[in-house]
């Protein structure tokens, strides 16, 4: 199975986006090539994008603090497991500690460098990166990856908090979710949501199958397209019957 997730908010938009350049952050600053560190080196810039769209912080603390009111009223409950309830509350309380004691502006301890915004603005071209632009960078790649790494993660380290927080809340957001299955008649499927809210939909496909599913979602209906997987012509819709897994996930508020 394939698995697809499409967020239905700005807020969810931005986590799934930041989850996905963390774990990129992680896997090439584990490598040892110079090439592969400047990849994880641009992917800290990509963060530091999208951290200063949004009020991270912020909106991180107000999702935790809700979501450990309503698990603590899950207390007694017998179906749910108090060790498990107990581990995901203090999960919480730890990370709204490490959030609050991030001081200043998200990202400003990598704005104030002027060698890494001096790299960051000639990345953004083509080609901007090579050694006779910018030599102190080529001398930087040229060390040892022990080393390099090392500045890597202490870029990194004063924004993990957002790391933890986000993994958090999507975690409890992929976990609340409520799974169906349908099939797209001729690729295509519609249902009304008669005011059903979600922040996110999951949808799963047979791997065999050469089609990508395409979702257009509002709070009065969903529409799902499945188009097929041509790399080389303009995108046409999969006309044959899809069978799919649909998870409407949505976390407490």
């Amino acid at each position: 199975m394939i698995s697809y997730e499409f967020p239905l908010n700005e807020k969810v938009r931005t986590l799934l986006r930041l989850e996905d350049l963390f774990a990129r952050m992680a896997h090439f600053t584990e490598l040892d090539q110079s090439i592969d560190h400047h990849a994880a080196l641009i992917t800290l810039f990509e963060i530091l994008e999208v951290i200063s769209r949004a009020d991270l912080k912020s909106d991180l603390l107000q999702e935790l603090e809700r979501q450990k009111r309503l698990l603590s009223g899950l207390h007694n409950n017998p179906e749910i497991s108090e060790q498990a309830l107990e581990g995901i509350l203090t999960e919480i309380e730890q990370a709204s500690v490490y959030l609050l004691a991030m001081s200043g502006k998200t990202g400003q301890h990598l704005r104030e460098n002027e060698w890494l915004m001096g790299i960051k603005q000639r990345a953004v071209m083509p080609g901007g990166t090579c050694e006779f632009d910018l030599p102190s960078y080529h001398y930087w790649q040229e060390q040892d990856a022990a080393l390099r790494r090392e500045s890597l993660l202490s870029w990194l380290a004063p924004l993990l908090p957002l790391h933890i927080g986000l993994k958090i809340v999507l975690r409890l957001l992929r976990e609340n979710g409520k799974t169906f299955h349908f099939t797209a008649h001729q690729g295509t499927f519609q249902q009304m949501q008669g005011g059903r809210t979600s922040q996110m939909l999951r949808v799963r496909i047979n791997r065999e199958l050469a089609c990508i599913p395409e979702v257009g979602a509002n709070k009065y209906a969903l529409n799902i397209r499945f188009i097929a997987a041509n790399f080389s012509a303009k995108s046409a819709l999969f006309e044959h019957d899809v069978p799919f897994e649909l998870t409407f996930c949505s976390i407490s508020a």
